[in-house]
């Protein structure tokens, strides 16, 4: 079986601009992410699927230098831009991964692959970890019928909603993993600075060369509450918006 896994990113960001190679301990946040990427057991190949414009190219740099494959397409169509980074390199199953996401979390991520394997998901995901540090693993048709019966706006932006409005056609398949959170509202997603500051902090902590867990995040966190409040006001964006 082939997994890929996708990791959509690009410059334009609206709320932090730039925000995939601001450094996190020295590197690029996207750096961060394809490590963690790379990590994840299952994964045959990574693949940073990125906007077709000069201003996306310090992002096929960092991809580059990662020894990892490089997709360019359209900049505000990010489903199409996955399913044609997916016809290009192929796998089984692709795992989404967002560029705005330095924590997530490898042993998690394989835990949803070997599940989404299991069940026969068309679309598998931990339910109850932080915000940005889950990965969504989509069956390859799934995604070909997303592509193929998009319609509004939003579909397109987000990938996976149309799967998520269409649970009589596909078979999604979310679920709990036990571990220890006393942070109910813990937000480990980059998308404003409020973010950006709580992971430089986590970063600077705990980054010495390699991937570290969920688990010493919290642990850390669970020694220094206080950077929980941080990014505690922001409000994540609904799936159904559309920029």
């Amino acid at each position: 079986m082939i997994i890929t896994a996708i990791i959509q990113a690009r410059m334009q960001s609206t709320r932090l601009k730039g925000k995939s190679v601001l450094p996190l301990a020295g590197k690029p946040l996207l750096y961060h992410v394809i490590q963690r990427a790379k990590a994840i057991q299952q994964v045959t190949q990574v693949v940073v699927a990125i906007p077709n414009d000069d201003d996306n190219n310090p992002l096929a740099d960092i991809a580059q230098l990662c020894n990892v494959n490089v997709f360019r397409g359209s900049q505000h169509n990010v489903l199409e831009r996955y399913f044609l980074a997916y016809k290009q390199y192929g796998g089984n199953y692709i795992v989404r991964i967002t560029a705005d996401n330095p924590f997530t979390d490898s042993h998690f991520a394989s835990v949803a692959i070997k599940e989404a394997s299991r069940t026969k998901a068309d679309l598998c995901a931990v339910k109850n970890l932080p915000l940005g540090t889950g990965v969504e693993v989509i069956a390859s048709t799934a995604l070909e019928e997303a592509y193929t019966n998009s319609t509004k706006p939003y579909h397109f932006e987000h990938v996976t909603p149309y799967i998520k409005e269409n649970p009589d056609t596909f078979n999604i398949h979310y679920f709990d993993v036990a571990y220890a959170n006393p942070f109910p509202s813990l937000r480990l997603t980059v998308d404003t600075q409020e973010d950006y500051m709580l992971a430089s902090a986590i970063y600077d902590a705990l980054y010495n060369e390699s991937v570290f867990s969920l688990s010493d995040v919290i642990a850390f966190l669970e020694k220094n509450p206080h950077l929980v409040k941080l990014n505690a006001s922001i409000q994540q964006k609904p799936m159904t918006s559309h920029e």
